[in-house]
């Protein structure tokens, strides 16, 4: 068998429903289009909230308010258990050590580590944030944990 041997499962393949050919198909006439109109004309959208050109509720209700969310600074995350990753020669470990690691994304300024993994070597690290099992893991492993 070859692939240009290849042949479609029987009923596989439906024919087009074709529109506007006699009332008894169920799409003649104005072939499910509804009326005339805008709606029935090819190529026709019009976007959601349109109202025929009067002035749409969204802009004759006042706006209110202000949002942060789009300038809020999120940390970027590190569990402990990413550390092993690191070369063997690397003690001190930062946000831009971890970026060309490739652990993180880009040179974060907020670096928050977590306390999921274990720790086999002495790190010092740091970072704005620890968890308390993160902070208490690297120690015991003979490391520090320092909040910059």
């Amino acid at each position: 068998m070859k692939l240009h041997e290849l042949k479609n499962v029987k009923g596989a393949i439906h024919r087009k429903k074709r529109v506007g050919c006699g009332e008894g198909g169920g799409h003649g006439k104005t072939s499910g289009r509804g009326g005339k109109g805008q709606s029935a004309r090819s190529g026709s959208s019009i976007r959601p909230g349109f109202e025929g050109g009067q002035m749409p509720l969204y802009r004759k209700l006042p706006h209110r308010g202000f949002n942060q969310a789009a300038f809020r600074n999120q940390p970027e995350v590190v569990n402990v258990g990413d550390l092993a990753r690191l070369d063997a020669g690397i003690t001190e470990v930062n946000s831009a050590i971890l970026a060309k690691a490739g652990i993180v994304r880009g040179d974060k300024v907020l670096l928050k580590v977590l306390g999921d993994g274990e720790v086999t070597r002495a790190f010092t690290i740091t970072a704005a944030k620890f968890s308390e099992t993160a902070k208490a893991k690297i120690e015991k492993a003979g490391g520090q944990a320092i909040v910059a």
